[in-house]
């Protein structure tokens, strides 16, 4: 749930709650209204009555069966003014009869539902009468009886509550229509902090949020800024770190190449001769012969290793004679191993690769074959190579039968070497799956390096975070740092 829709449901309970006291309040001042109308309309009743009473014995005198107390016709129109509305009044003269006058038992607006009658009776019940007595000559002459309809009182109660909600309804509209609008104006700062947030996560680390009005706000806008600044700092710096460190690699490969093939070359040399001297000079000694044979065959072998693990650490063909032609010897090499179909393509101008990138893109297609044989079995494997727009870009796919979750949970350091390899130079390296293979693509700018393989100007963003589907490439993801 949104935050605006949530402030507005909350606003929303608070009327309703603001509303739902009112109400209740409303109904026990109504009830209680109706009570005092009730003994207003008593008290009226005998005041008037002692009135006219006195005023027929003093100008009247006292003569006839009713003229002890001379009160006018009970019945007629003038007494109704003093009954309120909703009301009766029953009066009883000493040793009379009853009369009952009731005023407004009818009040507008229609009866009330039934539920809300027999809410209200339950809750409120009945209103308690109220009794008067008619004093004349010190003596009590008669009693007043006031007592309020039931149906008129709820009634009565009902159209104020009708009203109540009616008018709170609509304010409750006109609430959560400003509130929106409000509130929608206040919270814009909010969809400007998450759309920076969520671009310094797709790697935009140059995104920043600008000075906003509100302090709480505006502290965040510092944090979040801040928070750029440092994985701008942190980035540039471990990628400076990542490429010193692959040069220093590259440099130990260098070196333990040249100690390899100057020492133990030569050892394995100086032994082969030895066995070839051993081997000539055994013609009459079979058992030395053959040892010696055995040892030739062998020193062969370790010649052809080594030749193989010197190719490894230090590609033979790439200072010379350039990208083109290491790959090329690369393939064969794998296909005198008896590997699977290597297809190798190339696009482009080669030659404009830098050294530093042409020694990644080599690594990234060396790396990738070694997990395509190791981990899966594949008949066919294509190797692709392309140069265009100032960016590299190598595609190694096969049909190994590789899964793409597998590779986020490998537990090797082959997709993390050629990861911080990619990134290092400012490129990307993306994975995906081709339905019964994998397919890998690494692209690296060409521009702002130079053959000391120093740190170039980032062209691309470098992705990190959790995979996400690469918009530019269909069935590709981007292997976040």
């Amino acid at each position: 749930m949104s935050l605006l829709v949530g402030l507005v449901l909350r606003i929303m309970v608070v009327v309703a709650l603001c509303v739902s006291g009112a109400t209740a309040w409303m109904v026990l001042e109504v009830h209680r209204g109706i009570h005092d109308e009730a003994v207003g309309s008593a008290d009226r009743v005998v005041r008037e009555a002692q009135e006219l009473a006195w005023r027929e014995l003093t100008w009247r005198g006292s003569t006839g069966r009713y003229a002890k107390y001379a009160f006018p016709d009970w019945r007629s129109s003038h007494t109704l003014r003093f009954i309120s509305p909703g009301n009766c009044v029953a009066l009883t003269w000493e040793g009379e009869a009853t009369q009952t006058q009731c005023s407004g038992l009818e009040t507008a607006g229609g009866p009330a539902p039934a539920w809300f009658e027999a809410l209200h009776r339950r809750l409120l019940g009945p209103t308690e009468p109220v009794r008067r007595s008619i004093t004349l000559n010190r003596r009590e002459a008669g009693t007043v009886v006031a007592t309020a309809d039931p149906g008129a009182m709820v009634r009565q109660v009902w159209r104020q509550v009708r009203v109540l909600v009616g008018t709170a309804l609509a304010m409750a509209v006109c609430i959560a229509l400003l509130a929106t609008l409000v509130i929608g104006w206040t919270l814009r700062p909010a969809a400007r902090i998450t759309r920076v947030l969520a671009r310094l996560e797709r790697g935009d680390l140059a995104a920043r949020l600008p000075r906003l009005r509100s302090s709480e706000f505006a502290r965040i806008a510092r944090a979040v800024n801040a928070l750029g600044d440092g994985l701008e700092r942190n980035t540039a710096e471990r990628k400076a770190l990542t490429q010193r460190l692959f040069q220093v690699q590259e440099e130990e490969r260098r070196v333990l190449a040249r100690e390899l093939h100057d020492e133990f070359g030569q050892c394995l040399t100086a032994t082969g001769a030895l066995a070839a001297a051993i081997e000539a000079g055994a013609t009459d000694r079979p058992d030395l012969y053959e040892d010696a044979r055995a040892i030739s065959r062998t020193i062969q072998q370790m010649m052809q290793t080594l030749r193989e693990a010197l190719a490894h650490l230090r590609p033979p063909d790439l200072e010379e004679f350039g990208l083109h032609r290491a790959l090329q010897r690369l393939i064969a090499t794998w296909r005198r191993r008896e590997a699977p179909s290597i297809k190798l393509a190339f696009d482009g101008d080669l030659g404009a690769v830098p050294d530093p990138v042409a020694l990644s893109l080599y690594r990234v297609v060396q790396e990738c074959l070694t997990n395509a044989v190791r981990h899966g079995r594949p008949t066919d494997i294509g190797v692709h190579l392309g140069v265009s727009a100032g960016v590299a870009t190598v595609v190694v796919h096969d049909d190994g039968g590789g899964v793409l979750a597998d590779t986020d949970r490998a537990e090797g350091h082959g997709l993390l070497g050629m990861r911080e390899r990619v990134e290092a130079l400012g490129g990307r390296l993306c994975i995906g799956s081709t339905g019964n293979g994998l397919r890998i693509e690494a692209v690296i700018p060409i521009v702002g390096h130079d053959l000391n393989g120093s740190m170039p100007t980032p062209a691309l963003p470098v992705y990190r975070g959790a995979i996400e589907r690469d918009v530019t490439s269909p069935n590709l993801e981007r292997v976040a740092a």
